[in-house]
């Protein structure tokens, strides 16, 4: 088979850059590991910037997002047993839209359907080849045949665990990468959000996120251990230890109830250098994690697409190389602003030290700064809702 875009990787982001390139009459072919059952049923997170918004909109891909997403002006920060209001839209005009993956991933599926798009799910032992060439070669098995796909460009989208990012020589790759000391408890419910706008709150007992998935779907973390046993939480424990750590005025609006999913994720921010090799782009968790605190993974795999996606059309279409050239640097700009963010909220809002400590009263008056300067509460607003891209 041939194609000018092999796509590994059948996520977001690889469906994603599908579409885009569908739109500018650039052929692709995705060739994802799992079930599109399978894919379309992770529970990820739900944050948009409202760049990403804006492009899938833009993009023919925001008719449900418009009906179903629920658009915050801000968020609400907890500490020293008060809430406080950064409010994003006063301070930069801009919001973030709450919008699950998810319902992303079902709403590109079905774009790339409507399209007659070219999706191979179940694509086994997936192998890259040639990428140093002007002819690369993604071979991979189907029911228990061999295929091999020739291609033009091979854009790795699959996931910190891929096979793409293991094809770029090691004497190439550099990576960077912070493993945290704490991991995330979660639990997703069918209860109404405890209030309109996310909650994040740094407790002496540790940090908890108050999220949402819906206007009747709750999305709930709290600070524990790596080694956490999620066996030993119970609904009834971990619905008591997050209205500890919310104070009073959340816990007395916070409706429980029994839990659809619950999980324990450890906490990491990894980066590799150089995004491109030869004729093999990486996009998205394939080239960076982030932790889940500043809400920047999709966002920043949909920037990697968006930059990519040029960069290909004006290859394919403008017979540019320079697009194509730079794109690892382009890229890489925004992920470590978006990586500096996302480690300092991280550091700013989790328990790392004891109450008593010094550490920890720092903690608390870089909080009190925050949410008391306008300055800084629009340093912490304009990263939140996303920087251009």
């Amino acid at each position: 088979m041939r194609t000018q875009v092999a796509i590994v990787g059948g996520g977001p982001s690889g469906l994603l850059l599908s579409h885009l390139l569908h739109l500018q009459g650039i052929d692709s072919v995705v060739l994802e590991q799992r079930s599109r059952n399978y894919v379309e049923a992770r529970i990820r997170a739900g944050v948009l910037e409202q760049g990403t918004v804006e492009l899938l909109t833009e993009v023919g891909l925001g008719d449900r997002l418009r009906r179903e997403g629920l658009v915050h002006d801000g968020t609400q920060l907890y500490f020293g047993g008060a809430l406080h209001r950064i409010d994003f839209h006063a301070l930069t005009g801009k919001r973030v839209t709450v919008y699950g993956q998810t319902e992303i991933q079902k709403d590109l599926g079905d774009a790339r359907d409507r399209a007659g798009g070219a999706v191979i799910h179940e694509a086994e032992d997936i192998a890259i080849e040639g990428i140093e060439g002007d002819a690369p070669l993604v071979r991979y098995r189907k029911d228990g045949v061999d295929d091999a796909l020739r291609c033009d460009f091979v854009a790795g989208c699959d996931g910190f665990h891929g096979v793409s990012r293991a094809t770029i020589p090691a004497a190439v790759l550099k990576t960077y990468e912070r493993a945290y000391p704490f991991a995330w408890l979660g639990i997703l419910a069918d209860v109404p959000p405890a209030r309109d706008e996310l909650i994040y709150s740094a407790h002496d007992r540790g940090f908890a996120l108050a999220s949402m998935r819906s206007a009747t779907r709750s999305r709930y973390y709290f600070q524990s251990s790596v080694g956490e046993n999620i066996e030993d939480w119970s609904d009834d424990r971990i619905w008591e230890e997050l209205k500890i750590r919310f104070g009073p005025e959340v816990a007395a609006t916070m409706q429980t109830g029994p839990s659809i999913e619950k999980s324990v994720a450890p906490l990491r921010s990894f980066v590799a250098e150089p995004m491109r090799f030869g004729r093999l782009m990486l996009a998205g968790d394939a080239a960076h994690i982030v932790p889940p605190t500043g809400a920047k993974g999709l966002n920043l795999a949909v920037a990697d697409v968006r930059v990519l996606s040029r960069a290909l059309v004006a290859w394919f279409k403008q017979g540019r190389g320079d697009l194509v050239e730079s794109y690892s640097a382009t890229c890489l700009s925004r992920v470590w602003k978006a990586e500096r963010f996302s480690w300092w909220l991280t550091t700013l809002m989790h328990r790392l030290h004891d109450p008593a400590s010094f550490e920890r009263r720092i903690q608390l008056a870089e909080l009190e700064y925050i949410v008391g300067s306008k300055a800084a509460s629009t340093a912490l607003a304009e990263n939140y809702v996303g920087l251009p891209f």
